[in-house]
């Protein structure tokens, strides 16, 4: 696999992201059919670039830290740059190599595991911070994404660009959540999310 090198700014550090040069080139029909996979985690993607923008923002020293969908880890990467505990997960095998390989890059020290929404098994304990870009790709994440959130932590970090389904994530959050958002110029027709369960 072909393999090229971007240069994010951020927060006073010089982050260096490898990756595939076209996600299209790693679309597998088969894997498509059997569980409509597509290579969303090669991509560098600008609710990333936002999120990991207000990580690098965030007092994070030693909290505990999930990032959902981590694709090419940039916000995992700054979060444990800026000193959290950070566990980054993806669906994606080839992703958690990626991610692995950036923060080696990076000098960051990440761990990487993989987690598919819907699966039993969940990392051990609980987060301080969950953070999620880019993950409502489509309606059926939905259900799993709010079924998932509870049982991580109790503040969540999102950042979506938009999504068809976003509107109805932040419906069937609402009961559970307090949920703040904040426009960003990255993404003019979403921003980002910030939830806080509520009291009980």
């Amino acid at each position: 696999m072909e393999i090229v090198e971007s240069t994010v700014e951020l927060g006073g550090r010089a982050i260096r992201i490898a990756h595939p040069p076209s996600a299209d080139e790693l679309i597998d029909e088969s894997a498509f059919e059997h569980e409509e996979f597509l290579p969303y985690w090669a991509e560098l993607w600008p609710s990333a670039l936002v999120l990991a923008t207000v990580v690098s923002e965030a007092p994070l020293a030693g909290k505990r830290v999930i990032e959902l969908g981590c694709g090419l880890a940039l916000p995992s990467i700054v979060g444990s740059l800026g000193g959290a505990d950070v566990l980054a997960t993806d669906w994606s095998p080839d992703a958690l190599v990626f991610a692995a390989r950036n923060a080696r890059l990076n000098g960051a020290a990440i761990e990487v595991a993989r987690l598919a929404w819907g699966m039993p098994e969940l990392p051990d304990g609980r987060f301080d911070l969950v953070l999620a870009a880019d993950v409502l790709y489509e309606r059926r994440n939905v259900a799993e994404l709010l079924a998932l959130l509870p049982r991580l932590g109790d503040e969540v970090l999102l950042a979506d660009p938009g999504r068809p389904a976003l509107a109805a994530f932040i419906e069937g959050a609402a009961p559970e959540w307090e949920v703040e958002s904040t426009a960003e110029a990255g993404l003019p027709r979403g921003g980002l999310y910030r939830l806080r369960r509520r009291a009980a």
